[in-house]
């Protein structure tokens, strides 16, 4: 099963409008989305904290906000 990471972290509303889209778009009804809050983890704070959200595959490809569905399918397409 295909998996994407969403980096975000609490009372980011860019972080939730991401999630809503993700969670609204058909095509990614077979991919498992798994939200990592980038607050309790230095390292991914460090990382993605002025580019939040973000979303990556498990292969490491990665996509930083603003995106639309077209931008996350294409993203998936690379993987």
């Amino acid at each position: 099963m295909t998996e994407l990471i969403l980096y975000s972290t609490s009372a980011c509303t860019l972080c939730e409008r991401a999630e809503t889209l993700l969670r609204s778009m058909p095509e990614l009804r077979f991919v498992t989305l798994n939200v990592v809050d980038i607050a309790h983890d230095a390292a991914l704070l460090a990382r993605h904290g002025d580019a939040i959200p973000v979303i990556a595959t498990a292969g490491g490809d990665m996509l930083a906000w603003p995106f639309n569905a077209d931008d996350v399918l294409s993203l998936l397409e690379t993987r």
